[in-house]
């Protein structure tokens, strides 16, 4: 569509006699001036003409556009700000362009630049426009701010001061570190030249080595001292550390480092031992910074990589350019890729983040390899959920050290069982009549910690001290063991020594559990009726309460040199009238339940 030859432009009361050829001269130049634009004219709100290179930035085709309404293909949330900055141009006549977001054939949401022009269109009032395409200027802001996001997280955290300074030599940002070191706020110094606090003597070579910096993209990054004045007007010197931030070959900003040394500086002038402390202290502080073992990662949600740093991608053994873009599946298996997606999954719906997660990765050689990891969302500067970033640490040498302990912790429980059974055999080689005793009493002193529901740490504690209660008559003369007639009261004075004797032999032996005291308790009572110690109710550990009952239990219903057995009856007995008595009522109901009601029956 052609634009009427006699369209003109509104004119102010000033200039109603202006010509219709004058008109159409500045409306022509006008869409001159536009070239290299889309450029379109509404009237009464819609098309009544687009150029071609509208039609191809849109597109839409003339037939399509003409006779629609303008907005109609505006992003929703976007029109009612493009209706008011329309508004406001046609009412002050000022040409000043925006930005919106425009929804093109394809669906696809593109940014636009647009400035309006009010003119006369066949003898009515119109809106003349420009449209440009800026969706690719756009793309590069969001990234350029993720990049800012990374900078200041970085930044935020360094202990150092880190300074970015415009060419003009102008403070655009500061760290909190400033605070710690000059007692000066980081938003103090926000448009204040770079150059204000600096020692005299040190101010040549900082503005000659500042402005080579900012102006040849091929100078050398600086590294030197220098000194600068705090709040309170004492010197501290730093070293300073610079680079540049080059766009489209000129130097936009100069970024610098600067790490507090006066400390350093006083022992130089003191002791040559202190400088040589103080400079291994700096070696090591400097090492640790550089070479953070620690790998710093970045993934989209689909969990490819987007960001990470060296020790990451050392850790995985592949190139910083065969990492970029991986997704996990790709070093890890089957399993741990699934569990992966677990933790991220978690961290995405909670937005909590999650630390201390293992997971195995497989090196670009084939090896395994364990990791530990902390993950948290990833936003970008509307706080919309970008991806991922976390820490990942190599724990595969921690891994086998605790495979290689437990192999040794089992290899001495092993041993220890070893000698358990030597020390039984012991006793049963002097006491035979008792023989196979130890051994049913710790089996149903098990029975009855697996029943009450205890911790299998602690019934095994009770099966071992079982094993060996009796340990302590190694000490008592056989003659006494074996006797087959009643004990006067000096031999049974002897036999009650046992469990004092076992204690002491026991007392000093390492072992994650109490057996010392269980074989010194196994014949108190809660009453306190018992021996050596008469110790009454919660003075006895519920091992040596569990071991007394199963003791008791067994003796009776064996055999014995001095009389026959009297029978499981007369135990259980025993156990039901004497519970909250002499046995622990939990332990006494529990042995009982495990005879009347499970059928237990002593091996």
């Amino acid at each position: 569509m052609k634009m009427a030859a006699k369209a003109k432009l509104i004119s102010k009361p000033d200039e109603k006699n202006h010509s219709q050829k004058n008109n159409l001269s500045y409306l022509a130049k006008a869409i001159i001036s536009k070239a290299g634009v889309g450029i379109y004219v509404v009237q009464h709100g819609k098309f009544v003409y687009v150029s071609q290179l509208y039609q191809k930035l849109t597109g839409y085709s003339e037939a399509e556009l003409i006779g629609t309404y303008s907005l109609g293909n505006i992003y929703p949330d976007d029109r009612e700000m493009v209706r008011e900055e329309a508004i406001k141009c046609l009412k002050e006549e000022r040409f000043e362009p925006y930005e919106y977001r425009f929804i093109n054939k394809k669906d696809e949401v593109m940014w636009v630049l647009e400035t309006i022009t009010p003119i006369v269109y066949k003898e009515e009032r119109a809106t003349l426009g420009s449209f440009m395409d800026i969706t690719g200027r756009k793309k590069v802001e969001e990234k350029l701010r993720h990049e800012e996001q990374r900078f200041r997280a970085l930044a935020e955290q360094s202990s150092d001061i880190i300074v970015l300074v415009n060419r003009e030599g102008i403070i655009t940002y500061e760290n909190p570190a400033v605070e710690r070191y000059l007692g000066l706020k980081a938003e103090e110094r926000i448009g204040v030249s770079i150059f204000e606090r600096i020692h005299p003597d040190d101010l040549k070579l900082s503005i000659d080595t500042f402005n080579t910096l900012s102006r040849d993209i091929n100078a050398p990054d600086p590294h030197f001292e220098i000194r600068l004045r705090n709040r309170n007007g004492s010197w501290h010197t730093f070293e300073l550390v610079g680079s540049k931030m080059i766009h489209e070959n000129v130097v936009e900003y100069v970024i610098l480092n600067l790490r507090d040394i006066t400390e350093r500086k006083q022992a130089e002038s003191q002791r040559e031992a202190a400088l040589e402390a103080l400079r291994q202290s700096e070696e090591k502080y400097r090492s640790i910074l550089e070479t953070i073992q620690e790998g710093y990662f970045e993934v989209d949600f689909a969990g490819n990589f987007t960001f990470f740093n060296d020790s990451l991608y050392r850790n995985l053994g592949y190139s910083k350019e065969e990492l970029m873009g991986m997704n996990n599946r790709q070093y890890t298996d089957k399993e741990y890729s699934k569990k992966l997606f677990q933790a991220f999954n978690k961290v995405y719906n909670t937005g909590e983040p999650t630390e201390g997660f293992d997971w195995q990765i497989i090196r670009k050689d084939g090896t395994k390899r364990s990791i530990e990891a902390s993950v948290s969302l990833q936003k970008d500067s509307s706080g919309k959920p970008t991806g991922f970033r976390g820490i990942a640490r190599d724990v595969t040498e921690r891994k086998q050290a605790e495979e290689k302990l437990l192999l040794t912790l089992e290899s001495l429980r092993k041993a220890f069982g070893t000698i358990i059974k030597v020390m039984v055999s012991a006793v049963e080689m002097r006491d035979p009549y008792t023989s196979g005793h130890q051994i049913r009493s710790a089996d149903l002193a098990r029975a009855i910690a697996t029943e009450m529901g205890l911790p299998q740490d602690k019934i095994n504690g009770i099966r071992l001290a079982g094993s060996i209660h009796d340990i302590g008559k190694l000490s008592i003369p056989a003659e006494i063991l074996s006797k087959p007639s009643k004990l006067t009261n000096i031999e049974f004075s002897l036999i009650k020594e046992h469990s004092r004797v076992g204690y002491e032999m026991l007392k000093d032996v390492e072992s994650p559990w109490p057996l010392a005291q269980i074989v010194y308790q196994h014949h108190e009572r809660i009453d306190g009726s018992g021996y050596p110690k008469n110790l009454k109710g919660d003075e006895i550990i519920i091992e040596a309460s569990i071991m007394a009952v199963a003791d008791v239990v067994e003796a009776m219903a064996s055999h014995r040199p001095y009389r026959p057995a009297l029978g499981i009856k007369a135990a259980l007995e025993e156990i039901k009238k004497n519970k909250g008595i002499l046995y622990d009522e939990a332990v006494a109901d529990t042995c009982l339940r495990l005879f009347l009601e499970k059928n237990y029956q002593i091996p």
